[in-house]
């Protein structure tokens, strides 16, 4: 059955659930065991967040959420590293990258406060804004992702046809930032990419480049808004480098995920990047500093 996203016709935001099994006659969550619904060409529809992992944090209006595989079912604890291909993992991946909205519902279970006393609860859409590995407290690779709670389509107003408001709901465009700090590099470098020197102009000849956060900004990363973490990149390369698909090396040298040397990262003036934040953006796809997985 091909994955449905958004919220089911019926379903609203804070409906409870007796059971996995009235979940997924809903529509809300199919699979009758798995956390995670998803393949990696279709995507991730559904996750259910029920306290099954401990490096799991809920903090209502986002959530950073431990991917599926490598746990002993009799102990629950952690005894083989997560693969970024199991398909559940692979599903959230590919809703990351395609910005497509994950249904959440919450299992009653006692260490998240947002979590009902007892049954399933419905919390609504959520979008995948950041995806990284890590090792948890068992000492294992796993699965990252902060998903971040979207607005809730019945405050759509009566102006917005249906059409406007399933698109609203199933379509997320990834934010763009443009801060003071951001506007700042981008005129060092005129809005030309410091990795290919493109500079997109558009009309009256208005020039184009997004601002690139080399460490990511909000939990869990907390990567500063200014200068040393900020890069000027046309669209194409701020989003490979965003989704895991381009990294720098210590000596500046920018390689894709296949290992293949993409060019040199150039600088001008007096802007810099921490060498640091490029060891921080390797580290969250297990690159080495030379670029290699």
């Amino acid at each position: 059955m091909s994955k449905y996203f958004g919220t089911p016709a019926g379903v609203v935001v804070g409906q409870a659930f007796a059971s996995r099994n009235e979940l997924s006659v809903a529509g809300v969550h199919r699979p009758p065991m798995a956390g995670i619904s998803g393949t990696r060409v279709e995507g991730a529809d559904s996750i259910v967040v029920s306290g099954g992992y401990p490096d799991d944090e809920d903090h209502g209006e986002y959530i950073i959420y431990t991917g599926h595989g490598g746990r002993d079912p009799r102990t629950h604890k952690q005894v083989a590293d997560q693969s970024a291909d199991d398909p559940g993992n692979a599903g959230l991946i590919t809703s990351w990258v395609g910005g497509l909205p994950v249904r959440v519902s919450r299992g009653a279970h006692a260490a998240s406060r947002f979590a009902p006393r007892q049954g399933y609860e419905y919390a609504g859409l959520y979008e995948v804004t950041s995806y990284w590995t890590e090792r948890g407290r068992d000492g294992f690779v796993i699965q990252r992702f902060r998903l971040d709670r979207l607005s809730d389509p019945s405050t759509a107003t009566d102006s917005e046809t249906q059409d406007q408001v399933e698109f609203r709901t199933t379509t997320i465009s990834r934010r763009i930032r443009d801060s003071a700090a951001s506007r700042r590099v981008k005129a060092t470098y005129a809005n030309a990419c410091q990795i290919c020197g493109t500079c997109l102009v558009g009309v009256a000849g208005r020039r184009y480049s997004e601002g690139a956060h080399v460490r990511p900004l909000g939990r869990p990363h907390l990567g500063p808004d200014d200068e040393s973490n900020i890069l000027c990149l046309c669209p194409n390369h701020h989003t490979q480098f965003d989704i895991g698909g381009l990294f720098v090396s210590d000596d500046l040298t920018v390689t894709d995920v296949a290992g293949n040397i993409v060019g040199q990262l150039t600088f001008s003036g007096s802007h810099s990047v921490d060498p640091l934040h490029f060891d921080y953006h390797r580290s969250l796809w297990s690159v080495s500093p030379a670029g290699g997985i």
